[in-house]
């Protein structure tokens, strides 16, 4: 009898029936990834369509912004340019994936309310969608990338299956994010600009542009509990031929477990309600 008025009254099941679910949605969008590959790739066309550049715009006025931040730092911490320009240059590219990806991961649910409200797709795709958009425009940007590792000559020194197990691990953390943010947004639409504040205060919180110096008092603390730091260590340090900090991988990891616990419990309990929301 106590299930039955619970289930007139919320639509429930219970908590084992709402994570099968989810659980479900996880599979099918999972199977499904050639959809939101192509929502993704749809964006991005829909995006510079009747542009001569397409979405090499970004990439080139990233790469001016890169020379333009690249001198002035070099300048200004008195280090020679070959090691600012591309510690700046591989900064401010994985970092434009990691920012980027958060941001709009608020209007996943938001943006594809239509699809959502009269198709019977997996609420998840429309999360991998945001994710592989952003993964799309990165792979434009690596000609900065390219560029930076043939210009300097840092093939001779990177460590390329680190960098890449680095990237792995930081696609799989800005996910949960994603997927956080979506839901959060979806019933709070003041949201988004509170994660677009919080993000660009972090850019200049994490050393996407400045050397960190010595390890000592506010500085330490910056590093060891900024998990965008570990990030962009996780991807940089390897791509110049460094050892990543021994607490960059292992936060990693921790993070992404927690993280996907929280974000994925969270989707479990209100997936039934993101659809009223929008």
């Amino acid at each position: 009898m106590e299930i039955t008025e619970h289930m007139l009254r919320t639509g429930s099941r219970g908590f084992r029936d709402d994570l099968a679910r989810a659980v479900e949605d996880l599979r099918r969008s999972g199977q499904g990834l050639g959809l939101a590959w192509s929502l993704a790739w749809h964006d991005v066309v829909s995006r510079y369509r009747g542009s001569i550049l397409g979405p090499f715009w970004i990439t080139l006025s990233m790469a001016v912004m890169v020379l333009g931040i690249g001198f002035l730092y070099a300048e200004l911490q008195k280090i020679p340019l070959a090691t600012t320009l591309p510690f700046v240059a591989l900064g401010i590219v994985f970092w434009g994936l990691i920012s980027q990806t958060i941001i709009e991961g608020c209007e996943s649910f938001v943006q594809a309310s239509g699809m959502l409200s009269q198709t019977a797709l997996p609420m998840l795709t429309f999360v991998w969608r945001t994710v592989l958009r952003n993964l799309a425009a990165l792979l434009h940007h690596l000609v900065i990338v390219v560029a930076v590792i043939v210009g300097f000559g840092l093939w001779r020194t990177l460590n390329l299956p680190l960098a890449l197990a680095g990237l792995v691990l930081v696609l799989v953390n800005i996910s949960w994010m994603c997927l956080l943010t979506a839901i959060i947004s979806a019933r709070f639409r003041d949201i988004p600009q509170i994660v677009m504040s919080i993000m660009q205060f972090s850019m200049f919180m994490t050393p996407v542009f400045w050397q960190p110096g010595a390890r000592v008092g506010m500085m330490d603390a910056v590093l060891t509990w900024n998990p965008f730091f570990h990030m962009l260590d996780a991807i940089r340090a390897p791509l110049m031929g460094l050892a990543p900090e021994a607490s960059t991988f292992p936060v990693l990891v921790g993070m992404a477990l927690i993280g996907w616990a929280v974000a994925f419990g969270l989707f479990t309990v209100t997936r039934r309600r993101i659809v009223h929301y929008l």
